[in-house]
């Protein structure tokens, strides 16, 4: 039985990068478990969740808090909304700390499927912040 078990997670280490690969962190470790545990029950479905979050994690770090599908929609609709880009003195990059005034920030529609962010045009590019601490959590290119 223990043999099966490791088995089906390493198996499921195989597969989890091509189902997480493009949802980021949660979704990859909802994935994950579902994965894991049909193929080993709850054990498979306790690692499958772990390392669907791992793997969607470090996707999210390529293609960030948007699916890699959901970009270049809404990188077209944030340029078709015409906002008035705020001129920033520092390197537009995730984990940069942008200002609480002068700078507007605008809601995401929820057909993007983002929760708790926001977006701005700094420098000319959109980018997705953390409302509570007005960082950029993902460039959007």
């Amino acid at each position: 039985m223990k043999i099966k078990i490791v088995a089906a997670v390493a198996a499921l280490f195989l597969a989890l990068p091509v189902a997480a690969s493009a949802q980021g962190v949660g979704r990859g470790a909802a994935e994950g478990a579902h994965e894991g545990e049909r193929a080993a029950g709850p054990v498979g479905g306790a690692v499958g969740g772990v390392v669907g979050g791992v793997v969607g994690g470090v996707a999210g770090g390529v293609a960030g808090v948007l699916g890699v599908d959901q970009r270049p929609r809404f990188r077209d609709y944030a340029v078709h909304e015409h906002h008035r880009s705020y001129a920033y003195d520092h390197a537009v990059s995730i984990g940069a700390a942008l200002p609480e005034d002068g700078i507007t920030y605008y809601e995401v529609p929820s057909e993007y499927g983002v929760q708790n962010y926001r977006y701005a045009i700094v420098n000319d590019q959109t980018v997705l912040v953390d409302p509570r601490t007005h960082r950029i959590v993902d460039v959007i290119q």
